[in-house]
């Protein structure tokens, strides 16, 4: 039997009023609870967008413009050299941190380190080292960290620094005194010894000829890439090889390198011999860049040479085969330090400052360096901008003796002053044109003496603030 229109009515209506207390409890008990964990989801992905997001940026460090074209060169094997770098977790997660590098029994070892009154602990401690008399079949090492520049840091920076070498000397079954130790990241910070003595077996074990470039790109930083450089020698009876790795990008000025910088070879030398080698060479290197005027409290120079070359040995610095072998030397530890000023934090301008006409070195170096140093001048090099009443400005403040008449300005081949105004020659818009290169060479001539010098620096630009503001982030 058919059911009656009010039949359909009735429960129509009663379906009506279910959907209605169904909608009220939804509203009432399920919708509040859904909005606050889809507003804990909400805020957890914000969060994790935010640490990504931050990360990402921090992690946008694209290579340097001006890094060498061709990437990390092929360096030559340096026989008596092994090498090995391995993630330690210093301070970031993901990446390399600590290298180690074993040198064959009888090496000799030079250095120069920053003059910093602040030194780190392990500069102060290689600074003893190098004063040990080493056995004659004695081996080295050196290890390196980056992420913690254990600097500051009191006597608790002494006995990491002790931890450390100690562990590699244990492990490599040499002399703690021969073992030599550098560190470079945030001051100030105690160093977390025990995350890399806790590898040391690790590095051991990971020991090759081979492994130079992953060394290398174990000690960076703000590094946007890693640098190395070589040169052969022909010695009397074999080549001898010479190859170097350094990290550095800011905080990069005078006395010492304020970088760190390893250079191998299979040269057969004395240490003194190598030592007086590298300290002559060392002002016209790593002494004559400058990225921000600032003096590092870690950084160093080690050379070690491992003598395993077939080459006779270099006795007297004055014969041909020491001659050629400084030269050599210098090129790479000039090659080098170009390297690191063309990766200066931000840098988009390699730039040459050459002061000539000088009364004496001294005063030719002031000048250079007080151009290379201003702010005023860098950032006016930043933005394309002739500004050479900046160079005149600069030469001033230096202390080096000038006279208004006798001195010139060169960008290039351009003279833009000459005596004591601005050239008659001068054309705005042909200097305008000229600072869009990449590399400059900026040229004053004080016209009061024959002495002369040239140091490198680049420009200074927004991105350099980035990186420092954002450093320990």
């Amino acid at each position: 039997m058919a059911k009656r229109k009010t039949d359909w009515k009735d429960e129509a209506k009663k379906l009506k009023d279910k959907v209605k207390k169904l909608r009220k409890k939804l509203e009432d008990d399920v919708l509040p609870v859904v909005e606050e964990r889809m507003e804990a989801v909400a805020d957890a992905v914000g969060e994790a967008a935010g640490k990504v997001t931050a990360g990402v940026k921090k992690k946008l460090n694209p290579v340097s413009p001006l890094a060498p074209k061709g990437g990390f060169p092929a360096l030559p094997r340096i026989a008596g050299a092994e090498f090995a770098a391995i993630e330690a977790g210093v301070r970031y997660a993901g990446r390399k941190d600590v290298m180690l590098v074993r040198l064959a029994p009888g090496t000799a070892v030079a250095g120069a380190f920053t003059t910093s009154a602040t030194r780190a602990a392990c500069v102060l401690d290689c600074e003893a080292k190098l004063k040990v008399q080493p056995g004659p079949k004695d081996g080295a090492a050196i290890v390196v960290n980056s992420g913690n520049a254990n600097a500051f840091t009191g006597k608790l920076g002494q006995e990491a620094v002790d931890a450390v070498t100690g562990s590699v000397a244990k492990a490599l079954g040499i002399p703690a005194s021969r073992v030599f130790s550098s560190s470079t990241g945030v001051i100030g910070e105690l160093l977390p010894h025990e995350k890399i003595t806790a590898r040391i077996d690790d590095l051991k074990a990971a020991l090759s000829e081979d492994a130079i470039e992953m060394a290398a790109r174990a000690i960076m930083t703000t590094d946007t890439f890693p640098k190395g450089a070589a040169a052969e020698v022909a010695g009397e009876g074999g080549t001898i090889r010479i190859a170097g790795i350094a990290k550095g990008s800011g905080m990069i000025a005078p006395d010492m390198a304020t970088m760190l910088v390893y250079v191998f070879t299979d040269a057969s030398i004395a240490s003194a011999a190598l030592q007086k080698i590298v300290s002559r060479q060392v002002g016209d290197t790593f002494n004559a860049i400058t990225v921000d005027s600032d003096t590092s409290t870690s950084d160093a120079l080690i050379v070690a040479a491992t003598g395993k070359s077939e080459a006779a040995p270099i006795g007297d610095l004055r014969g041909k085969v020491a001659k050629a072998f400084e030269a050599a030397l210098r090129g790479v530890m000039m090659d080098l330090a170009h390297q690191v000023v063309r990766d200066g934090e931000g840098a988009t301008k390699f730039v040459e400052i050459r002061v000539e006409g000088a009364t004496d070195a001294a005063d030719a170096r002031r000048a250079a360096m007080a151009i290379a140093n201003s702010p005023l001048v860098k950032t006016a090099i930043a933005g394309e901008d002739p500004n050479w009443g900046r160079i005149v400005m600069a030469v001033g403040k230096s202390g080096a003796k000038a006279d208004r008449d006798a001195m010139s300005i060169r960008f290039g081949d351009l003279t833009l002053a000459e005596a004591g105004w601005r050239s008659p020659s001068y054309s705005e818009e042909a200097a305008a044109a000229y600072m869009k290169n990449d590399e400059l060479k900026i040229t004053v001539d004080l016209g009061l003496g024959k002495a002369a010098t040239s140091v490198w620096t680049c420009d200074l630009t927004h991105r350099y603030i980035d990186i420092n503001a954002d450093y320990r982030s």
